[in-house]
């Protein structure tokens, strides 16, 4: 019994001191310990991380458990910074349609657009063509000249005249949103819109579409069949008439007679969703309450799908997010659990910030600048990771944001072994990752990338195909410039530079821009918020300041990033427009010359 016993002894120091070989975590960032991240945040078990799934949410926990088990604390609860994000749009209860005393079927008659304002109409139909008001040297088209709408339902077809050409001068005119807002310009109170034949032959209703905001009345997509029955007093049919227009290239609106009645119900479905925030004290008494923030996003595209942002959305499966972003996430952990093991290394706080939301539109670290637990003019700098997983043979690593600041572009180049990265350097300090919110506060930014590949927003973004030992030396040269950043003795002055949009996220339509960085997130209520002023364009000729909400151009309404980018589409070089802005609580109106 002794002898069993002493096994038994003997068997758990040995499994105890397994346990406490495996639980031992090196001061240095290894390639175990980045595989170690990697593998799980980009496992079969989390499906994507898509921000407000249960894989989102066990990422979260994973990191502040590391960043917990390296020394840092808790920034805000339990180092927690929860927001919602919209999941979906979807038809209320209260939808209806009244048409010839029938009381239509939601989804197969009509149904609301998720830009729909929710509230009850009445009134009569009249039908204005293609719903275009072009005014241009080499295009006119007025479907509303000789029309009164004003109070009044107007029918519209989707689309314009040539969907055949992909160039054609229409397609910026024909949008779903913009024509409901021009019918609204023009009085009507509620719009309908239908799809011809050519454009549609099948007719199918698509699902609500997140993003767009309220155009401020109903906006119903009806049938042909639903259309056809309010023209039939009439004795038109929506396939004729978009036929007739398609060929003659002219308007042919009327005043059907027909009344109708209904009522619009769009509700946003939300998910709950947090970001991580865990802070490592600065070592020094004055200079702790200054911060440098070295942030990644963990969110990815789930299991990817139509409407995901996936490169394959006809393929369901988990996008692992092995590249993007794990890696960066990766990155941030181990850099801080080295930054906490050197006190000397960081004299100012570091504090650090994993986001979710950044595949939807920024929206963790846009929430972050907007809800501070810090004093944001106090941060000396952002450093961002996103994507540093793939060194590839070219050994190219970019750095976006060395603009933004004088010092940056030395800094690199001193600390930069040209043996091992060759540098792609970029001055701008807006781009589409999470350095831009910060960028948009008026702080230095760092934007550092190993750039995209094939597999990117894909389900072959796999952990196996990341370069660990390529991260291991992008952290050898990260470290020293976090360190440079943290311990400095003087703040770094914010520059401009830029701003430069986001690629595919609501550009101009035409050459006309005021020359501002607008709020995309939408964080400002009925109105449009200019986040950055470019000098020597027209807004910052015409007096506008960063800060400043535009309300109305040339006396039409904006209430957000769709109405803004509608209004500017009317316009020309060379006009002069009036825009009524928002400043510090009081309305001023700005002349400006495009």
């Amino acid at each position: 019994m002794r002898l069993l016993e002493k096994l038994i002894v003997i068997l758990l120091v040995v499994i105890s001191f397994s346990f406490t070989k495996e639980k031992i975590k090196s001061p240095e960032v290894t390639v175990d310990e980045l595989k170690k991240h990697i593998s799980y945040l980009a496992s079969e078990d989390l499906k994507g991380r898509r921000t407000g799934t249960e894989g989102d949410s066990l990422a979260a926990e994973y990191i502040r458990a590391e960043l917990k088990a390296s020394g840092l604390i808790p920034l805000y609860n339990k180092g927690f910074q929860r927001f919602r994000v919209t999941d979906k749009i979807i038809c209320g209860p209260a939808n209806s349609l009244m048409v010839n005393g029938a009381s239509l079927k939601i989804d197969a008659d009509f149904a609301p657009f998720a830009f729909s304002e929710n509230a009850s109409f009445a009134g009569e139909v009249v039908f204005a063509g293609y719903g275009f008001d072009i005014n241009e040297d080499s295009l006119k088209w007025k479907d509303y000249e000789g029309l009164d709408v004003k109070g009044k339902i107007v029918l519209i077809l989707r689309a314009d005249p040539e969907i055949e050409k992909n160039m054609s001068p229409f397609v910026k005119y024909s949008k779903d949103r913009d024509k409901v807002l021009q019918a609204k310009d023009m009085g009507a109170t509620a719009v309908l819109l239908v799809s011809g034949k050519v454009f549609d032959p099948e007719d199918k209703f698509e699902p609500l579409a997140k993003g767009d905001q309220s155009v401020g009345i109903p906006a119903f997509r009806i049938s042909r069949k639903t259309a056809n029955s309010i023209l039939e007093p009439k004795k038109q049919l929506i396939e004729e008439l978009e036929k007739t227009m398609n060929e003659a290239r002219k308007p042919a609106g009327f005043t059907t007679g027909v009344s109708i009645s209904g009522h619009s119900d769009v509700a946003q479905t939300t998910l709950p969703t947090r970001n991580v925030v865990m802070v490592l004290p600065g070592s020094d008494k004055l200079l702790k309450n200054e911060y440098v923030i070295l942030g990644a996003h963990f969110d990815h595209l789930g299991m990817g799908g139509p409407g995901s942002g996936s490169r394959v959305p006809d393929t369901v499966a988990v996008h692992y997010g092995a590249d993007d972003n794990a890696s960066g996430i990766a990155m941030i952990i181990e850099l801080a659990e080295k930054l906490a093991a050197n006190p000397k290394s960081h004299r100012r706080t570091i504090v650090v910030a994993a986001f979710s939301g950044e595949e939807m539109g920024l929206l963790g670290s846009k929430w972050l600048v907007e809800n501070p637990e810090i004093d944001l003019s106090k941060v000396n700098a952002m450093v961002n990771m996103d994507m540093v997983g793939r060194l590839n043979e070219n050994s190219l690593l970019q750095i976006g944001g060395v603009g933004t600041a004088e010092p940056f572009k030395q800094m690199i180049a001193v600390k930069n072994d040209t043996t091992i990265f060759k540098l792609s350097l970029s001055d701008e300090g807006y781009g589409p990752s999470d350095h831009a919110a910060f960028y948009g506060k008026n702080i230095p930014v760092l934007f550092v990338s190993t750039g995209a590949h094939l597999d990117y927003h894909t389900p072959a973004d796999s952990a196996g195909k990341i370069n660990y030992d390529g991260m291991l030396k992008l952290s050898d040269l990260a470290y020293p410039i976090i360190s440079e950043l943290a311990n400095m003795d003087t703040k770094l002055v914010f520059k401009e530079a830029g701003p430069k949009e986001v690629a595919g996220r609501g550009t101009r339509r035409k050459g006309v821009t005021l020359g501002i960085m607008p709020d995309f997130a939408g964080n400002v209520k009925n109105g449009l918020r200019a986040d950055l002023i470019t000098p020597g364009r027209p807004a910052a000729i015409g007096g506008m300041k960063k800060g400043d909400i535009i309300n109305s151009i040339n006396g039409k309404p904006v209430n957000n990033i769709q109405d803004y980018m509608f209004r500017m589409g009317q316009l020309k070089h060379g006009e002069t427009i009036n825009v009524e802005v928002l400043r510090d609580g009081k309305k001023e109106v700005l002349i400006i010359q495009l």
